[in-house]
């Protein structure tokens, strides 16, 4: 018989500051880290460095502090975006990139302003750009559930 691990990936620091009214100082993000490492979480996403100095530099403290846990940074598919988060994750022992961008029609067209072909191209570029920082590089579609089925295939066989 075999046992199927579960990987847990905690995205309190960076998710967890979108509640209304809610933020963390840095030093309470590094607090909350190590009670995660303490738990055993698998993968701790620290923050979306290109939001915010404050968030870049937590992000980095997390990356140097904690070891075990798979430190993650978020970064829009922008060369910018992806610059700033290696930057924050480069003390990490393990580290990873997770890059996203929007693959509904309502995005593309309102938000972004670009075709299909255009998302999938810049998704691409993106991850092999993340890659060069870490071999770590995880992507998710943003609005997945409202995108074309068939388009939303591309993007992750791409």
């Amino acid at each position: 018989m075999t046992r199927e691990r579960v990987t847990i990936f905690d995205t309190t620091l960076r998710d967890g500051e979108q509640a209304p009214g809610f933020s963390m100082r840095t030093d309470e993000k590094l607090k909350l880290a190590r009670q995660l490492a303490t738990l055993g979480v698998d993968v701790i996403e620290a923050g979306f460095p290109i939001a915010s100095e404050a968030d870049a530099e937590s992000v980095r403290l997390v990356a140097t502090r904690i070891r075990g846990p798979i430190i993650a940074a978020l970064a829009r598919c922008s060369p910018t975006d992806i610059d700033r988060a290696a930057w924050a994750l480069a003390p990490a022992r393990r580290s990873r990139m997770h890059v996203f961008i929007a693959t509904s029609d309502l995005h593309l067209e309102r938000k972004l302003r670009m075709t299909r072909q255009q998302c999938l191209d810049v998704a691409v570029a993106a991850v092999r750009q993340a890659r060069r920082h870490t071999d770590d590089v995880q992507f998710s579609a943003e609005d997945a559930t409202r995108s074309d089925p068939e388009f939303l295939w591309r993007m992750v066989e791409a």
